[in-house]
């Protein structure tokens, strides 16, 4: 256990450090720009409008924070529901003839092909506590497995980018923040991100699959995501064929109708299995109480962070920049805005998050950047962090094609995004 322990520490530091290094350029470069608008330009406002935006960011953070509280317990105990009930479970027996032919090299019957199924399970249910415990797990088992332990084999890769291309059915955390920001109908972009993310992970399992040279064409991998595929293209041209102002209603209306259709499954699920459904979700409710009294002085640095390099100019500077660069090409801009929400997300997930939160401070959470920069959040993982902490926690070094498989997966979710946000939003 502390041979597992130490090396993931170890790269969790290391993760840290980057976020340490973006959080402090935050700052030094908002005052360089500062400088030079106050030297140059005579602008005498710059430092006063830099020192106000702490305070605001500050409380702005906090705020965020403690309205947090009452839905994220709502449904972080949802969620326990779901995970008592058994529906992870099911989630394993349903995907396992797909799993087992993108993992042609795990042995048929080995336990680790559970402890994968399980981890993507949890991920896709938002079950974040759950899936990484067991994410860790399947690592452990995989390198036993693997006959070059500093190297990391096919099946740890394919495991990887699944994560990193961040599947998931029930974007609890956006859901709330949009909740708390005063976004009229904080689901709206249920469906969108739901998009989103089926691009990125298929993206992500085209990438690993060419790497790795795994038959795409086989009959129980073409029916599943042939499937997948054909709902989806369904969606889209149904979505298409709709007014667009009657888009975001009928949206809206599918994804409360499927919320709650999860909500009731679950707690049918956990009375089918005899499970004590109430104790279950208060148990679930404690945690998500923990969760955002925890991550209130995270909010506040990176929102103070973040509110301090908008004061200065410098984000509009480099927005600037981008949509000239966008308008040049004769494209529309409107999605810009959003970009560093895009952009930060394979680095860090929490500092994504805090520009997902500006977004929607600074254009309002109903606004297309607002919106767009929660389908961003929403559509993809922290690559970066996955791949340090789950190759660190068993000491592989070299990540072989790891890493631009999960970028791939990363662009082709942001690529879809704008397109599927322009398609609902626009």
């Amino acid at each position: 256990m502390i041979v597992v322990i130490l090396p993931t520490i170890y790269d969790f530091k290391h993760v840290l450090m980057v976020l340490n290094y973006i959080w402090i350029a935050f700052f030094i470069i908002a005052f360089i720009v500062a400088t030079l608008r106050l030297l140059v330009m005579g602008d005498m406002d710059v430092f006063p409008q830099i020192m106000q935006s702490t305070f605001d960011s500050s409380k702005t953070a906090f705020e965020i924070s403690l309205g947090l509280t009452g839905v994220l317990s709502l449904w972080l105990g949802i969620m326990k529901i779901g995970e008592k009930s058994g529906v992870v479970n099911w989630f394993a027996r349903v995907m396992s003839p797909l799993f087992c032919r993108l993992f042609p090299d795990i042995p048929k019957g080995h336990p680790v092909t559970g402890s994968i199924f399980m981890n993507l399970s949890a991920n896709m249910l938002g079950l974040d506590n759950a899936a990484t415990p067991l994410g860790l797990k399947a690592m452990q088992e995989l390198q036993e497995l693997n006959h070059d332990k500093k190297t990391a084999s096919n099946p740890m890769i394919m495991f990887l980018v699944l994560n990193t291309s961040g599947l998931t059915i029930i974007p609890i955390g956006i859901m709330v923040y949009r909740a708390q920001l005063g976004a009229a109908m904080p689901t709206d972009v249920f469906v969108p991100i739901l998009l989103a993310t089926f691009f990125s992970t298929l993206a992500g399992i085209v990438a690993v699959s060419v790497y790795q040279r795994i038959n795409l064409l086989n009959r129980t991998i073409m029916l599943f995501l042939g499937g997948i595929s054909a709902i989806v293209a369904g969606i889209i041209y149904a979505i298409s064929q709709i007014p667009k102002d009657q888009i975001n209603n009928c949206s809206t209306a599918a994804a409360n109708i499927l919320l709650f259709a999860i909500i009731i499954s679950f707690i049918m699920a956990g009375i089918r299995k005899k499970t004590n459904v109430y104790d279950a979700f208060i148990e679930g409710a404690k945690e998500g109480f923990n969760t955002a009294i925890r991550i209130i002085p995270y909010l506040i640095a990176i929102l103070v962070g973040i509110g301090v390099f908008r004061a200065s100019g410098a984000m509009d500077f480099i927005i600037d920049g981008v949509e000239a660069l966008v308008k040049a090409c004769g494209l529309d801009t409107d999605f810009v805005a959003a970009l560093p929400t895009a952009l930060m997300k394979p680095l860090s997930g929490s500092g994504a998050r805090g520009l997902m939160v500006d977004a929607m401070t600074t254009f309002g959470a109903d606004s297309f950047v607002g919106r767009l920069s929660c389908v961003f959040q929403g559509s993809t993982d922290t690559t970066f962090y996955i791949l340090a902490v789950y190759f660190g926690s068993v000491g592989v070094v070299k990540t072989r094609h790891a890493v631009p498989c999960g970028l791939i997966a990363d662009a082709a979710g942001i690529i879809a995004s704008v397109f599927i946000c322009y398609l609902f939003f626009g």
